[in-house]
This record gives structure tokens, sequence and C-alpha cells, in this order.
């Protein structure tokens, strides 16, 4: 389910599972989220994109508890989307 930022608490890590670079991708995601049971923070935010001509442009950020990282990141795979990889501390 959706959350507001503060329904995670100040102190709790969230993990980067998957950026939407279009409108449609992030609520077909939204959706499945939702039925899935996951509780998730999605945020605008910018991304480098293009191959030959690299813009700036803004896509939907979608974050999970960084507890359920890996997990989601599974059921988003089964689901066809491409997750972010685990981002290296």
């Amino acid at each position: 389910m959706r959350r507001e930022p503060d329904f995670f608490g100040e102190d709790e890590e969230l993990d980067l599972v998957y950026i939407a670079k279009r409108l449609l991708d992030a609520k077909g995601l939204e959706d499945k989220l939702t039925a899935a049971g996951i509780d998730y923070l999605v945020e605008p935010d910018e991304y480098r994109g293009g191959f030959l001509f690299q813009t700036v442009r803004t896509g939907a950020f979608f974050y999970v508890r960084g507890a359920e990282g890996d997990a989601v990141r599974e059921k988003l795979a089964a689901m066809g989307f491409k997750p972010q990889p685990l981002a290296e501390s």
C-alpha cells in the first residue's frame, strides 16, 4: 500500500527497488504492489537517461523497507518488472 514518508520511521532505512520512467509503468506497479500488500513509498526524482544524448529526466522512485528489499525485487521480477540492483554500501 502506498505510504507517506512519515509512515516509515526517521531512522528506518529504505531500499530503492524500482524507477518508473513512464507514468503508465508507475501506475501499474502501484496497483500490483498494493494488491500484494506491500508497503512502499513513491517519490519523484531525477535520473540520467538516453544513450547518445544523455538528459536529466524525472521518474517515480519506489522504496520499501530495507529488510524487505530482496523479497520485493524477486516479486517485481516475477511480475515482469526489472528491479533496481541492490545498492553497494
